[in-house]
């Protein structure tokens, strides 16, 4: 079933600060997960399969790529209605600011988003890793005639503090809110959940407003939806929560992107992209299927286009037209690929090292964004937990080595402890 009444906005606008360097180039929405996919595609695939056709795309900071990606990816033909657009900021007569958050990234755009004539509005985040059919939550919200609609899941006492922690009533409406509450006493009086385990109940950051009240709430002085919009809304209209009890995770830090995709590579992970009743989308780039030599792989995703030869790898993610050298062991890390492969793009910087990871290289414990060059017997060791370090060619964020996007390390670097 199509809703053909129903606006998608996703919000892509921020800087992305939790995961630099990896925003460094590009605009979070846009960082690269699962070897082949972008994290925008996660949301836009999920409106696509809950029949939600009408898609914008807010976007400010560092946003080229995003832009790129989703001009190349999203194309509907003539006989479908619809739409993927971005509605980037722009200076105007009546403002000349940037989105100060994303309450104001959605009023700065509120004319383009009125003049869809939708019903609903519904609110998406571009960095969360989850599979959900938004159909449900449209259901719910007209159904029980609800002016905001926000999606929840159970939260343990240990994270109640990333989150915004709401008090649901029996009959689902959401009676109060507070935003990240740092300690047990702001958290008092929010236990909605008989779980000891996970007493509270979190918002999602997944929201379904009526497009009238959307209006009239953004007439408001309000910043941010968590923080701002939706405690205001409590007071004054009919606010019901959603309870969602499938995979969910917020990626939007450096040990969380991390640690999401190396679980896509176990045996069983909580969250699948084989799951043929929500296939996620991306760009086809028709390329080769991967080339293996001599090989040890365990518990690895292997994405298009790679060649590997005489490497060890285990428990890692190894992205589009990745070349990987012989005698090369790397474990629990994050390879993000290439954009090309040499030749074919710009040409070798000075006498670096060719594109991919040289011969002898032992990794463990990174990130390594695209078209890296890593030369010869390099040694990458992860360092402890809450780490965080600085240095021309690479960053240590939370204990785990982020080489940026084409970063050159020569021949017998070493990154350790």
């Amino acid at each position: 079933m199509a809703y053909e009444d129903v606006l998608a906005v996703i919000l892509g606008g921020g800087r992305g600060t939790r995961l630099w360097p990896l925003t460094k180039f590009r605009a979070k929405p846009a960082v690269p997960i699962a070897g082949k996919y972008r994290l925008i595609d996660i949301p836009v695939s999920n409106c696509l399969n809950s029949g939600i056709h009408q898609i914008s795309i807010l976007t400010q900071f560092n946003s080229v790529s995003l832009h790129r990606h989703i001009a190349r990816t999203y194309n509907f033909d003539s006989f479908h209605p619809g739409w993927v657009q971005v509605l980037a900021a722009v200076q105007t007569f009546t403002s000349e600011d940037w989105y100060q958050g994303t309450a104001d990234a959605v009023r700065k755009q509120l004319f383009e988003i009125e003049v869809t004539g939708a019903r609903d509005v519904l609110i998406l985040a571009g960095d969360h890793l989850y599979r959900m059919d938004y159909a449900h939550l449209l259901e719910v919200h007209r159904a029980e005639q609800a002016d905001v609609t926000v999606a929840v899941q159970p939260v343990a006492a240990e994270d109640a503090e990333r989150f915004g922690i709401l008090k649901l009533g029996a009959d689902g409406r959401i009676r109060s809110f507070v935003e990240k509450p740092q300690t047990p006493q702001a958290r008092q009086g929010f236990v909605s959940r008989d779980d000891p385990a996970k007493p509270y109940v979190g918002s999602m950051g997944i929201y379904i407003f009526r497009a009238e009240v959307l209006s009239e709430l953004m007439a408001g002085p309000y910043t941010d939806f968590g923080g701002d919009v939706i405690p205001a809304a409590i007071q004054s209209h009919r606010v019901f929560g959603f309870p969602f009890d499938g995979y969910w995770a917020d990626i939007g830090t450096m040990r969380a992107f991390y640690d999401a995709n190396l679980a896509l590579a176990q045996p069983h992970p909580l969250f699948s992209f084989e799951d043929v009743s929500g296939p996620v989308f991306t760009r086809p780039r028709f390329l080769p299927g991967s080339r293996i030599y001599d090989v040890k792989l365990d518990r690895v995703l292997l994405a298009d286009g790679c060649v590997v030869q005489g490497a060890e790898i285990r428990s890692s993610v190894v992205g589009l037209r990745s070349l990987i050298g012989d005698d090369v062991v790397i474990r629990d890390t994050v390879l993000m690929g290439a954009d090309y492969y040499e030749g074919q793009g710009v040409g070798r910087p000075g006498n670096s090292p060719p594109m991919g990871i040289g011969r002898g290289c032992r990794i463990e414990g990174a990130i390594i964004d695209k078209n890296a060059r890593i030369g010869e017997n390099v040694r990458i060791e992860p360092f402890p937990r809450g780490v965080d370090l600085d240095d021309e060619n690479w960053t240590v964020r939370d204990g785990i080595v982020v080489i940026p996007k084409d970063a050159v390390l020569p021949a017998g670097s070493v990154i350790a402890p």
